[in-house]
């Protein structure tokens, strides 16, 4: 992971995004490469909602955030193939960073449409997949359906 670091700095990435106090919905956290650095980032006052499809991901990512003494700024939630599980937080997220994630879900509209229907107004959705294994049509088209949605 060190090398990865030196391209793909998570709190390079995250900072301009979160800020103390917020609500971050991590979709896809899977072993927490970004996860631990949103706990960082939100503080004390802050709070990050981790989902993933495998209980095994938010398992081994519970120890990590143990290990990190960062438990009280964390909720775990294991999504279905068919919903994130989110339906409780409506416009109470202020950011959802869904990293190589939207090329992994198979009707990618609804996804998109649970993460906006969390969102604050004014919050963002910050999409990024991986250079090479998603083609540039497909990425140009989950844009248009978030655009679609009201991105």
């Amino acid at each position: 992971m060190p090398f990865r670091k030196l391209y793909h700095n998570p709190v390079k990435i995250l900072f301009p995004y979160i800020k103390p106090g917020m609500k971050v919905l991590d979709v896809g956290s899977a072993m927490g490469y970004f996860s631990l650095p949103m706990a960082q980032l939100v503080g004390d006052s802050g709070n990050v909602i981790y989902v993933d499809l495998q209980e095994k991901m938010l398992s081994n990512l519970k120890r990590r955030v143990a290990k990190a003494n960062l438990q009280n700024r964390i909720e775990t939630r294991l999504s279905a193939s068919t919903s994130l599980q989110i339906n409780n937080v409506k416009e109470q997220i202020d950011f959802a960073p869904a990293f190589a994630v939207v090329h992994e879900v198979h009707v990618y509209k609804r996804f998109l449409s649970e993460i906006y229907n969390s969102l604050k107004k004014y919050s963002y959705l910050l999409i990024a997949e991986p250079k090479g294994h998603v083609r540039v049509s497909d990425f140009n088209n989950t844009i248009e359906t978030a655009l679609s949605i009201g991105f």
